[in-house]
């Protein structure tokens, strides 16, 4: 099963947690037990595993990649995104999880975002989930 996702970010760095968007397409799906793949098919933004319970992590992610790559460096990039682009980087676009009992196996406090690092835009999350072959 394939679905894709839609997703308006409020500001130019943003965390939107996408959990329970991802937790339907997997209901949705019937597969009981096999992996669901994430991709997010832009370059300014990323997915990321973490905690979904505390804001907090959040902000802290965010004012810790700001240090990593900051604004105003000489950054050759003429759109003035560069940041974006090499926080992306960091992050990843991509993700899988497994599926067991039609739902997906993450950790208690764990969550998935889409990370935006040049809104707000709107973006797309594209969820591919595959049975396991002996389960089927």
């Amino acid at each position: 099963m394939f679905k894709k996702i839609e997703i308006a970010t409020r500001t130019r760095v943003d965390f939107i947690d996408i959990t329970a968007e991802i937790e339907r397409a997997v209901q949705e799906s019937l597969v009981e037990e096999g992996i669901c793949f994430l991709y997010c098919p832009h370059t300014t933004a990323g997915i990321v595993l973490n905690e979904n319970w505390d804001p907090d992590v959040e902000s802290d992610i965010a004012m810790m990649l700001a240090r990593i790559v900051p604004d105003g460096l000489p950054y050759r990039h003429s759109e003035g995104n560069s940041t974006a682009h090499i926080k992306s980087v960091l992050l990843g676009s991509d993700h899988f999880i497994f599926v067991q009992e039609h739902r997906l196996q993450m950790g208690q406090w764990q969550g998935v975002f889409l990370a935006e690092f040049d809104g707000p835009r709107r973006r797309s999350v594209w969820i591919k989930i595959i049975c396991d072959a002996a389960s089927a």
